[in-house]
């Protein structure tokens, strides 16, 4: 596993990460703190875990942190733990990331340090030793983030299409789909969900994800693809949000 497969490798978990963080009845801003974790496997070995944690910060805050552990084999590439924090708030209806930061333990050339200032659309800070200094559009992401934007959108019924996001010192593209329907089975039980794919302008990765309407779309199911081949599939293992069943 080289340095770009590890990069990946965090970025998918995160992307994975933050659908389910509030009650599908709730209001809008009415996120429920939660934790979840997934087992995650590569190319069909098994990588190791995420843990994903969603609680409540000062001042009408949220902060939702992700620590991704190898294990076997591939803590050869990644021998720390990954941990990605966001801040967020909820704002004139939109979700707007206050602050992001990556820790990649002893990796430090691939840590991130971001701060938001929407008085003045700016986003400064630094990514892999290089500072970062961006103009912001309105809507504008982090890697956590944007899955709050997301499951906010499907919990109006909206049928969100794209969502800028700060990736690699740069504001990118992402188109979101729904691909369609099903139930599967999970270490939650039998479960209806409806997916979601996203991908990057011009990238040849796509995302697909297994969201749980009766956990608030919870992401259950996940995996990545690169040109059609699954590099990276995730699968819920525990939850302590409780199931909402219509």
């Amino acid at each position: 596993m080289n340095l770009q497969t590890t990069g990946c490798f965090h970025v998918f978990l995160a992307a994975v990460a933050l659908a389910g963080a509030a009650d599908a009845h709730g209001t809008e801003d009415d996120l429920v703190p939660f934790s979840a974790s997934y087992r995650v496997e590569w190319h069909g070995l098994n990588a190791g875990t995420s843990t994903l944690e969603l609680t409540r910060g000062e001042d009408s805050t949220y902060v939702y942190r992700s620590t991704n552990n190898a294990r076997g084999i591939f803590l050869l590439a990644i021998p720390d733990p990954v941990t990605e924090t966001s801040t967020f708030r909820i704002a004139a209806d939109t979700v707007q990331p206050l602050s992001y930061t990556s820790d990649n333990g002893a990796k430090t050339s691939r840590n991130v340090n971001l701060r938001f200032d929407w008085n003045s659309m700016r986003a400064v800070g630094t990514s892999a030793n290089q500072p970062v200094d961006l103009a912001l559009e309105k809507g504008a992401q982090d890697n956590l983030s944007v899955q709050i934007a997301l499951m906010r959108e499907l919990r109006k019924g909206a049928a969100p299409s794209r969502f800028a996001l700060i990736d690699d010192k740069q504001i990118k593209q992402y188109a979101y789909a729904k691909e369609g329907e099903a139930q599967i089975d999970t270490a939650l039980g039998k479960l209806d969900t409806v997916i979601y794919t996203s991908q990057r302008t011009g990238s040849p990765r796509v995302t697909r994800l297994w969201l749980a309407p009766a956990y608030g779309y919870l992401p259950v199911q996940g995996e990545q693809l690169k040109r059609g081949k699954r590099e990276i599939e995730m699968r819920i293992l525990s939850t302590t949000m409780s199931v909402n069943r219509p």
